[in-house]
């Protein structure tokens, strides 16, 4: 007797049971041939999950539940990132610890994913606010210091004066703080550190070790980290002993040099002015400037602004004196913060050595040209010979570079270098919810790391949140603050500033394969058996943050000799955004749709269903006006027919005729093509069409019993076919009908179906495709197509497409599988 889809009762049952049982634990040591490590970037506890949450995690869970099915011992772990500026505010608007805020949203978020079915291995949850885990933190800032990748200095440092903290440059889009959209502005704050510039050329040389990523993340990274090969050449200071070194990718154009620009910042500004008319309004342009941020100051829309210095540096090449200028689109962080500007070849120096009336010399000119500096409209940078360059004259520019290198080597006035984009990962953030660096400052041995019997450092709970923008919270804190010296004894003072909680991402993935211990971050023998991670999800927008920074660390931790793979993460899926009204989904925006409703009015694998259904993986999708009514629409009226169906024909299985007709045998075979397009389906992660295969299946089986289909056989393959193929999109369901079945173990530890090969031959007819009766193509087709599968290959037809002018038809008139005709109306 067949019951109603209860799915309340059902999600209560099988999700507690999952639990209880601990059905997804996964093996410390699992055969390495057969293991699969599936992460999905772990969430920050902002609140409750909202359905772009649900999109990911749906994401996650589906593939992670079908690498199961096929026999593999998969690991999928949960935990929080559960540090950070959103807990800080909201606890300073709630006047309460950052603490309790988090862990209530982390109860929340844990709760959602439970109810949203996902398959962690809860055994292995870790908070990274827990002392537990940043002990960790600070132990490998320890390593990093001791490697002298952790380093102090004094910095200009972009500043969110809304979050009054410190911001690496990933954190600054477009001149603005990523989290609150504030403008930022510069400030010169002693900073620390990690050197991640040291692994430059291996961050951008592994890359082609990650084969699953997109060619579009591989050059996002790359771009970032912007390796440029050139030379590094010397400027005399007329009338000083002192050099400044210049990078360049052009040296051939030295010639061309007609002044030469320092960053406002750069020391060596400071000395040149030092007692002239030009002190005051160097001073006065730093002021200026530094109300800019990095991107305006290069901007290429924007005027350049600079200042004589009243100096002169000597070009090496042929001994002319230049002047020398500070400009704002020179960055003190950028090369050296120096250039030898060429406006005959550079826009920027052009677009400057016009707005001040300095000269211009072309040094190279297209083949066979003859044009000079008179008729120059705008830099030239290609293919050409060098020209006015002394004995290099007539030298192609396919050769140039090496070719004037090797002689400023020779001559000791240059040498051959690479120069990279990206800078030194700036870690200090001036607030308190995050890991303490673990270094105090003493009177007498000035800088000196904490014990490591003395981890983890603890932040203290008597502190005043609000940020001052002079100092971290942590200094009010005085009692903690205040702390003896390791080496002396004598009084010391702890560092207040905390680690950007990037850090805490960058190795997360190791802590979960060790998550318990307690004597070091993780066991390299449990983490090099799991690692690397088989497959990663999350956003594109990690791309140049996370993404790179978990890369650093994991090569730091191979230097370390604790893990063995260079790369953390070779095969990558970068999910869309889900958005509403044509905004990312974000809890800082208050632009959200949490999944209470939709669970609650349609139950969790209708909610999984609509946002599997909603497209490709990558691409974004905008939640509909409608809301969670789309879902009562789409997936939840289809998940009842899937119940009706196995609930009707559950009766069937044990009568009915023993042999095969015709009509058996064309629902087996449709059984077994969809088992084999549903399977490539899953393994390309096109979860729609998927979910599209098995919805003409199950209309398939409501024709195949309208017209007297009825044999158990066929019918209790089709029921178990559908039921797995279905099982890592909606488990919930397919779990209580397996059950219903008579099974006694899980759907979800059952084997993947294997297709038939037999059944899936299809013979091939020649279907002919007239537009407005007149033939336009003809198509080789299996002579089972169905009606929508001959139309969609007719309209993929460039032959057809240039005959209806990529309409849609306004008529279609089938008659399978040998003639398609297309009706479009001019």
């Amino acid at each position: 007797m067949s019951s109603d889809y209860d799915f309340k009762a059902i999600e209560d049952r099988w999700g507690r049971f999952w639990i209880d049982e601990r059905m997804w634990s996964a093996p410390d040591y699992p055969d390495p041939a057969k293991k699969r490590y599936m992460v999905t970037m772990f969430p920050y506890p902002s609140g409750d999950l909202h359905m772009g949450h649900v999109e990911i995690l749906s994401i996650h869970d589906t593939i992670t539940r079908f690498t199961r099915m096929q026999g593999y011992d998969v690991l999928s772990p949960m935990g929080w990132d559960a540090f950070g500026l959103p807990a800080e505010n909201a606890a300073i608007k709630r006047g309460i610890n950052p603490k309790t805020w988090t862990y209530d949203n982390i109860a929340k978020h844990r709760a959602s994913m439970e109810r949203l079915g996902c398959s962690f291995d809860w055994d292995r949850v870790f908070y990274t606010c827990d002392p537990r885990f940043y002990k960790w933190n600070q132990w490998l800032f320890l390593r990093l210091y001791e490697r002298g990748l952790a380093y102090k200095k004094a910095a200009a440092a972009n500043w969110c004066p809304n979050d009054k903290t410190v911001l690496a440059n990933e954190q600054v889009i477009a001149g603005r703080c990523e989290r609150c959209g504030a403008e930022v502005i510069k400030r010169y704050l002693e900073q620390w550190f990690f050197k991640i510039t040291d692994y430059a050329d291996r961050l951008i040389d592994d890359l082609e070790l990650n084969t699953g990523w997109t060619d579009r993340l591989k050059m996002l990274q790359s771009n970032w980290i912007g390796r440029s090969t050139g030379a590094e050449v010397e400027f005399g200071i007329d009338g000083s002993d002192e050099r400044v070194t210049v990078f360049t990718t052009r040296p051939d154009t030295l010639w061309g040099a007609t002044f030469f620009v320092i960053a406002p910042e750069h020391p060596m500004a400071e000395k040149l002015v030092a007692g002239t008319e030009h002190e005051g309004r160097l001073a006065d342009f730093r002021q200026e400037v530094a109300r800019l941020t990095d991107i305006d100051r290069t901007s290429t829309e924007r005027p350049k602004k600079g200042l004589f210095l009243g100096a002169h540096a000597i070009n090496p090449v042929n001994d002319e004196r230049i002047p020398i200028w500070v400009a704002d689109y020179v960055l003190m962080d950028y090369g050296t913060g120096a250039i030898m500007a060429v406006p005959a070849h550079d826009q920027r120096d052009l677009a400057f050595a016009r707005a001040n009336d300095l000269p211009i010399k072309t040094v190279i000119e297209p083949p066979g040209s003859g044009s000079g500096e008179h008729d120059l409209h705008e830099a030239y940078n290609g293919e050409g010979v060098m020209v006015d360059s002394g004995p290099f004259d007539g030298t192609p520019t396919d050769e140039s570079v090496t070719i004037v290198t090797d002689w400023l080597e020779e001559q000791g006035r240059g040498r051959h270098a690479v120069s990279f984009r990206i800078r030194d990962w700036l870690i200090s953030r001036q607030r308190y919810w995050g890991t303490p660096i673990p270094i105090l400052f003493c009177d007498s041995c000035g800088e000196v790391a904490v014990p490591e019997d003395e981890l983890p450092v603890v932040l203290p709970e008597d502190v005043d949140f609000n940020p001052t923008g002079e100092a971290s919270p942590l200094a009010t804190a005085q009692e903690w603050v205040n702390a003896p010296c390791p080496n002396c004894g004598g009084r010391a003072r702890r560092e207040t500033d905390t680690m950007d909680t990037f850090v805490d991402s960058s190795w997360y993935f190791h802590r979960y394969l060790d998550a318990h211990n307690d004597k070091a971050p993780f066991d390299p023998d449990r983490s090099n058996v799991w690692m690397p991670i088989d497959q990663y999800t999350g956003g594109i927008t990690h791309a140049v943050m996370h993404l790179i920074y978990a890369r650093f660390f994991q090569k730091v931790l191979m230097d370390m000799g604790m893990v063995d793979d260079p790369e953390p993460f070779p095969a990558l899926l970068n999910q869309g955004h889900v958005t509403m009204a044509g905004k990312k989904m974000a809890k800082s925006t208050g632009n959200i749709v949490e999944p209470a409703e939709a669970f609650a009015r349609y139950g969790a694998d209708a909610a999984r269903l609509y946002m599997l259904f909603s497209g490709p993986p990558e691409q974004d999708f905008d939640w509909p006006a409608e809301g969670v009514t789309s879902i009562g629409r789409v997936t939840y009226p289809w998940l009842q027919r899937v119940w009706r169906l196995c609930e009707e024909q559950r009766d069937v299985v044990a009568i009915g005729p023993l042999e095969e007709s015709a009509l058996d045998t064309a629902l087996r075979k449709q059984i077994h093509r969809t088992i084999e397009v549903v399977s490539t389906d899953y393994a390309s992660f096109s979860f729609n069409t998927a979910i599209a295969r098995l919805m003409e299946l199950v209309n398939s089986a409501y024709r195949y019993r309208a017209a007297g289909g009825g044999h158990p056989g066929v019918t209790r393959e089709l029921i178990e076919a559908l039921l797995k193929l279905l099982a890592p999109m909606a488990p919930y369901l397919t779990e209580e009908q397996w059950h219903r079945l008579g099974h006694e173990g899980s759907i979800h530890l059952e084997a993947w179906p294997v297709f038939d090969e037999a059944l899936t031959v299809r013979a091939e007819v020649t279907m002919i495709v007239q537009v407005n009766g007149r033939v336009r193509d003809t198509l080789e087709v299996p002579a089972d197509i169905t009606e929508a599968e001959m139309q969609d290959l007719a309209l993929a037809s460039e032959k057809v497409q240039a005959h209806t002018g990529g309409r849609p038809p306004d008529r279609v008139i089938a008659r399978p599988p040998k003639l398609l005709s297309l009706v479009v109306h001019p």
